[in-house]
């Protein structure tokens, strides 16, 4: 099936959703999350909350345990669901199959709509494909900011990673870097390449991939502090998720400090060690905003027949730099688990 009949299954959509039953109910699967908990912390919904009939929005990402950035997405997706009337169905797995299998579950459930990310979107082209013919609406989030548009789906949110890590080498210029090491925390994903590809494009220094295993902290730890002490020119780390840059500071102390670190996405503890002076900076994509606008645009979708960036373009949510200079501003919103 080509774009264009990707396109036209989803512009029929609404008609289909809207004649399914509206309690469906979506089994939860990985990570332990389900419908029941989401619902459960929606029910302090403001006033303002949707009358229109009740949806089901699963949204399937490639989230590895213990990685605290999805914890903000969902948060972004639980309050959306919670305005707009929709129960939110989480699920995640970062191994790409077992991914498109956790969307076939959605799919099989026959929920009204679908937010997923592409981290490695050949891995979920056929299932995509797949909800398309089944009349289920499908959108982008966070990765496959340029794949989004070949595999059909309805909209994207998130960052332009090559524009962020082009962004993030300019920042090294400023802050007078010489050489550095771009720490890679999970292979054949799609974004983090283009992050590194990305600095390395502007960087006026040299910089190097450094792949560690992302799932297992202390064997970053251990790797990126081999690779500090075995080139001890490296002045900077340049991290790719907020766990792995405060790892990284761990391994500069144990190597005498010399190397600073810098890194992409934020959380409370991490916006804690750029106020402490740990951090450099980070690159802010805004995590809260990208599940929050996937569930909205997908409600929006159903309700009204909108299409966020006409379909056509994404909707940027970074970047954005934090450092000490504005940091004060952001830690407030990132205490609350928002940033």
């Amino acid at each position: 099936m080509d774009r264009s009949s990707h396109a036209r299954s989803r512009r029929l959509a609404p008609a289909v959703a809207l004649a399914a039953a509206a309690a469906l109910a979506l089994a939860g699967c990985s990570s332990g999350s389900g419908g029941k908990k989401s619902e459960d912390k929606g029910s302090g919904a403001p006033a303002g909350k949707a009358d229109t009939p009740r949806m089901t929005v699963a949204l399937v990402t490639h989230q590895a345990p213990g990685d605290t950035f999805w914890d903000i997405v969902r948060k972004g997706a639980e309050a959306a669901a919670a305005k707009d009337n929709v129960k939110l169905v989480y699920s995640a797995d970062p191994n790409a199959g077992n991914q498109a299998n956790l969307v076939q579950n959605a799919i099989d459930q026959k929920v009204d709509g679908i937010a997923v990310t592409l981290a490695k979107p050949d891995a979920l082209r056929s299932v995509v494909d797949r909800a398309a013919k089944a009349g289920i609406p499908v959108v982008g989030l966070n990765s496959g900011l340029a794949d989004w548009k070949k595999l059909g789906l309805l909209e994207f949110f998130g960052q332009d990673e090559s524009v962020a890590g082009e962004a993030f080498g300019r920042k090294l210029n400023e802050v007078g870097a010489k050489k550095a090491v771009c720490v890679i925390h999970e292979q054949g994903n799609v974004g983090l390449t283009q992050r590194c590809d990305g600095v390395k494009k502007t960087f006026e220094g040299t910089v190097e991939n450094l792949y560690v295993n992302g799932a297992d902290m202390p064997s970053v730890k251990s790797t990126v502090t081999a690779k500090l002490k075995q080139d001890g020119a490296i002045d900077h780390v340049v991290t790719l998720g907020a766990p792995f840059a405060l790892t990284a500071v761990q391994s500069a102390d144990e190597t005498g400090g010399k190397a600073k670190v810098a890194t992409f996405d934020l959380n409370e503890q991490l916006t804690g060690a750029i106020q402490k002076g740990d951090i450099e900076f980070a690159v802010d994509q805004q995590p809260y905003l990208q599940g929050y606008l996937a569930v909205d645009g997908l409600w929006l979708y159903k309700n009204n027949g909108n299409y966020s960036g006409g379909g056509e373009q994404p909707v940027l949510t970074g970047p954005a730099f934090v450092d000490k200079s504005n940091v004060e501003a952001v830690a407030g919103f990132a205490a609350k688990g928002t940033r």
